[in-house]
């Protein structure tokens, strides 16, 4: 099961946190989102199919994740919780944690923005750089 999400780079692009990574659908970024990696996104949370929902609802389904920017690609794996909503309508945050809220599509992901490769994170700096978030559950 693949879900793919496209999203745009913006001026503010930091992708700093040590703990999470996020896209959304808002246009707007200040320089305190430094977890966000891509805005204008095409999905959210509560846009994900059904059938994926109910999978990640499961603490043993594992997902990877996909992003791609140019000639850049950078993987990140992480797993279902039963708690979550997947209910947002504008944001998607993968977590390292075990936190769980309305934003939150993945938890104990076992990378954050701060590792994103700085090639990609530059790229990501331009409002017209285009990005793909893949979501793959087996």
């Amino acid at each position: 099961m693949q879900f793919e999400i496209d999203f745009f780079g913006h001026e503010n692009i930091r992708s700093n946190h040590q703990k999470t990574i996020e896209i959304t659908k808002e246009s707007d970024l200040t320089p305190q989102g430094d977890c966000i990696i891509g805005v204008n996104a095409t999905s959210s949370c509560s846009d994900l199919p059904l059938a994926m929902k109910e999978k990640l609802k499961d603490p043993k389904t594992k997902v990877s994740f996909l992003i791609k920017v140019d000639e850049y690609e950078f993987t990140v794996e992480g797993r279902g919780h039963e708690n979550l909503s997947l209910t947002h309508s504008e944001d998607i945050v993968i977590r390292k944690s075990d936190f769980v809220c309305p934003r939150t599509l993945a938890v104990k992901c076992d990378k954050a923005s701060d590792v994103l490769p700085r090639e990609m994170v530059s790229l990501l700096r331009n409002p017209k750089t285009k990005g793909k978030f893949v979501i793959i559950i087996e």
